[in-house]
């Protein structure tokens, strides 16, 4: 098994605790620590059971390819929730796996699909200090989180954005207003845009090498916010 799960209680409270999953590669840790990859699944896998967040996205492909070189934490969003609440305890959850050590606090990415890639472009335009890269998967940003005029706050982190043009839950025109948002002021942002698919655009991003390339290349260049 790669994928270990665990739970983190942050603080009392309705939106202090969540279950995760934590993948470690094999082998010793290279001189400065593992990379880490936050991953936020989408609405399908939320609940109580962690054997629904392995059914999609990222680690699914850890299930079979455990020898990625990166630290991988996913966490589930509990029945009928939403991200944006837990947004403090999964920042902790990660505050709490990179004081255990054998992690590069300046390779810290975050990705996620669908629900979970709102969560990214949320998450990261509140904290654009934490993370060395970005990749939303057929997300977008909520006009009540002040989006897309808050996605400026990501112009000095790199993003990679994914969307099927066939996607008819969560239209591609997020993702795209978003980057072109970003782009009007000089963001390193990039959409990749599958002609051929519809809302399921995860299975065929993470399966890509290339994105793995670009993405454990990228080192962080701003402060972490405190």
């Amino acid at each position: 098994m790669t994928l270990l799960p665990e739970s983190f209680a942050a603080s009392p409270g309705r939106y202090g605790r969540l279950d995760y999953l934590l993948h470690v590669p094999p082998g010793v840790a290279p001189d400065g620590g593992w990379p880490l990859v936050l991953f936020l699944h989408g609405a399908g896998e939320r609940g109580r059971d962690l054997e629904l967040v392995k059914r999609e996205g990222l680690p699914r492909v850890l299930e079979r390819d455990p020898g990625l070189g990166f630290v991988a934490v996913a966490p589930q969003c509990p029945p009928g929730a939403t991200w944006q609440p837990y947004a403090r305890t999964v920042l902790a959850l990660l505050e709490h796996l990179l004081a255990r050590g054998s992690v590069d606090a300046a390779r810290v990415y975050l990705t996620g699909i669908s629900m979970g890639g709102y969560g990214t472009w949320a998450l990261a335009a509140t904290n654009p200090g934490r993370f060395a890269a970005i990749v939303p998967v057929c997300g977008g940003g909520l006009r009540s989180l002040g989006f897309p005029e808050r996605v400026r706050e990501l112009v000095r982190v790199p993003v990679w954005a994914f969307h099927g043009a066939l996607d008819d839950i969560v239209p591609l025109d997020e993702s795209r207003r978003l980057v072109d948002a970003l782009a009007a002021v000089g963001g390193d942002v990039r959409l990749t845009v599958y002609p051929d698919l519809g809302h399921d655009s995860w299975t065929r991003a993470y399966a890509d090498p290339a994105l793995y390339d670009w993405l454990l290349s990228q080192r962080r260049h701003l402060p972490p916010a405190t």
